[in-house]
C-alpha cells in the first residue's frame, strides 16, 4: 500500500497535535495536583518529569505543528489568509506566547523544588508566585488550542 505524502503529513500533524495538547494537559494536571499536596519531595519529582516531558514530547510537537500545517495548506490549496487558517495561526502563536514563559517557570520551579527537597526546607514564596503565573498562563493556552482544534476539524467560513 502506498501512502501519499499528504496523508503522511496529515497523520503527523494530527498525532503531533494530540501529543502537544495531551502531554501538555497531562503534565499540567499532575503539577497542578502535586502543588496542592504540599509534598516537597513529590513536587520535586513531578516538576522534573514535567520539564522532561516538555523537552521530549511537547517541543518536537510544537515544531511539527506549523511545519506540517503549512505543508498541508500548500498541498491542499488553502491560503494562509483563509479566515479559519489565519485564526488558527493567531491562536497557535498566542498559545506559544503563553507556553514559552511556562517552560521558563517550570524550570525554575523544578530547581526550587529540588533544592527544597534536598535541604529538607519548605518551598520559597517565589515558587508559589511562579506556580500562580504558570497556572494562569495555562488556561488561555489550553482554551486557544481547543478553539484551534475546532477550527481545524470544522473549517468554518468565518
Amino acid at each position: 500500500m502506498i501512502v501519499s505524502t499528504y496523508l503522511l503529513l496529515k497523520t503527523l500533524h494530527i498525532l503531533s497535535s494530540v501529543v502537544l495538547v495531551g502531554v501538555g494537559f497531562g503534565s499540567a494536571f499532575y503539577l497542578f495536583c502535586v502543588n496542592r499536596s504540599k509534598s516537597v519531595e513529590a513536587q520535586a519529582i513531578v516538576a522534573r518529569f514535567v520539564v522532561l516531558a516538555d523537552w521530549i514530547f511537547t517541543t518536537p510537537a510544537v515544531i511539527l505543528q506549523p511545519v506540517t500545517g503549512i505543508a498541508l495548506l500548500h498541498m491542499a490549496g488553502w491560503s494562509i489568509s483563509t479566515p479559519w487558517v489565519a485564526w488558527s495561526f493567531i491562536l497557535y502563536f498566542i498559545t506559544g506566547a503563553c507556553w514559552l514563559p511556562v517552560v521558563w517557570l517550570q524550570i525554575r520551579m523544578r530547581r526550587m523544588a529540588e533544592h527544597a527537597a534536598k535541604t529538607g526546607g519548605p518551598l520559597p514564596i517565589l515558587y508559589w508566585r511562579y506556580a500562580r503565573w504558570w497556572e494562569g498562563l495555562g488556561y488561555p493556552a489550553f482554551a486557544c488550542m481547543m478553539v484551534v482544534y475546532f477550527l481545524m476539524v470544522n473549517k468554518p467560513s468565518l
